[in-house]
């Protein structure tokens, strides 16, 4: 690695919720995080087209938590800062004017950026694109199935429901996207494979847009950014930003779900398992590998375009902690149906004692009540259900049970054993806190499996720029 281990990497993650920073500093074995802060974005707020099928969220709030994160770290080390690693929340769409996307003011010692004429972010969640309008959407030549959420979905749907809404702005891209053309004032949005391929319509083989489809459909192609490679570099900074020099090197826009995977994974045999909210299952292809030109939407498995070339294979499961979360929920509310009132974190402490007290449970429960992508019509159930099982003690270990079954099913033990797997790197709030799922991880995998690896995309994003030095 060449430069000053005195020098500095900023990595940000724009995520769903809250702004993440952090700081990498070189040593002599790679690099430590020096310092990193988080703030919640509140962002969220009503969309005046969509209605409440709408998940729309103010960019403005959105930047003033980035402001007030890089504010809180070390002033003497983002002085430092060589380069500018930038990840996001995929899939979402903002749009500006090229030229008034931003105000740039003094806000204490250096300058900081303000959004001027921007849309709100509509965001991967967004619900306003239905079944039946995807499907009267040109068919896709792209790898990926399209979801509502997917910008080239919303921007199809403002072309029939809101064409006038589309006149104001002549740039879009993510909100990540967004943040690197404003810091290096891009003339033209720059988009990684990995975000291009998150909007739909892209080709991640040829890294192109479908134009040929999109043009004859009338959409405006003067909206799809230039794409390149994730670990380029977009630009430089036009000023100095928040102490960081002038002139500092800024990556093109990556994915969070790359960068949180390329934070722990470190070895093509190692499989990632990540159960927080929701949760993944996730290997490198081997090289060279290429997806199918059409997506299957049966399906349980994604292809995402990771780096180099290369793509990961990910099982996304939408049952994940809150399947847990929802099963504490309505012990709560039977409890307080029958006239008792206990706290849900004393619920979920309990819960997992009872269910470490039992070593196994012949209930079967398929976990699955926010069904699932691919088969979104599959809900939950419960079988084998006799006498000797009824404890709260074997429902949770069966829940539990059932969780990671649901993702080995996605992604089985035999492909990845295929693959190499050789072992798996544990992470996710749910599974840090809840001994029952490692137990159940460690029963279904034939792996070994290491826990208290950081998925962290902020220090993902960091470290893929820190490997560029």
């Amino acid at each position: 690695m060449a430069g000053s281990e005195a020098s500095c990497v900023l990595g940000i993650d724009l995520g769903t919720t809250s702004v993440k920073a952090a700081l990498l500093v070189g040593t002599g074995r790679g690099h430590v995080v020096a310092a990193s802060c988080s703030r919640e974005t509140q962002a969220h707020t009503s969309s005046l087209e969509a209605g409440p099928q709408g998940m729309e969220q103010n960019v403005q709030r959105i930047i003033t938590a980035l402001n007030e994160c890089l504010a809180a770290l070390p002033q003497q080390q983002l002085q430092r800062v060589s380069h500018i690693g930038i990840s996001g929340q995929m899939h979402g769409i903002v749009f500006w004017k090229r030229d008034q996307g931003c105000r740039w003011t003094e806000c204490g010692t250096s300058p900081t950026f303000e959004p001027e004429e921007v849309s709100h972010l509509v965001t991967w969640q967004d619900g306003r694109c239905s079944p039946a309008f995807l499907a009267s959407l040109p068919p896709p030549q792209s790898h990926i199935s399209l979801a509502t959420g997917f910008g080239c979905a919303t921007v199809y749907w403002y072309l029939k429901n809101s064409p006038d809404f589309l006149k104001c702005y002549d740039a879009a891209g993510t909100i990540h996207d967004y943040v690197v053309a404003m810091l290096c004032d891009l003339k033209k949005p720059l988009m990684s494979i990995q975000n291009a391929a998150s909007w739909g319509y892209f080709n991640a083989k040829t890294k192109s847009w479908n134009t040929d489809v999109l043009k004859k459909s009338g959409f405006p192609l003067h909206l799809l950014p230039e794409v390149g490679d994730p670990g380029s570099i977009a630009g430089r900074t036009i000023c100095t930003w928040h102490g960081i020099p002038k002139g500092t090197e800024v990556g093109i826009a990556l994915g969070d779900f790359q960068c949180s995977v390329y934070s722990c994974l470190t070895e093509r045999t190692d499989a990632v398992l990540n159960i927080s909210t929701s949760a993944q299952l996730t290997i490198s292809m081997p090289p060279g590998f290429q997806p199918p030109e059409t997506p299957d939407p049966s399906s349980a498995v994604t292809y995402f375009p990771y780096f180099n070339g290369d793509y990961l294979a990910v099982a996304a499961s939408l049952n994940g902690g809150n399947v847990l979360a929802t099963f504490v929920d309505m012990v709560s509310q039977w409890m307080e149906e029958l006239g008792l009132q206990v706290q849900d974190s004393a619920i979920y402490a309990k819960i997992i004692k009872a269910a470490l007290a039992q070593d196994d449970s012949k209930l079967s429960i398929r976990p699955t009540i926010f069904g699932e992508r691919h088969v979104p019509e599959q809900l939950g159930s419960v079988t084998s259900i006799a006498v000797s099982e009824l404890s709260l003690g074997h429902v949770t270990r069966a829940l539990c049970r059932g969780v990671v079954e649901n993702l080995c099913s996605m992604l089985p033990v035999q492909r990845l054993m295929e693959t190499g797997v050789s072992r798996i790197l544990g992470s996710g709030s749910a599974l840090a806190r809840n001994e029952v799922l490692r137990q159940e991880v460690e029963r279904i995998f034939p792996f070994p499996v290491v826990y208290g690896k950081d998925v962290d995309a902020a220090v993902g994003a960091a470290m893929v720029m820190f490997h560029r030095k």
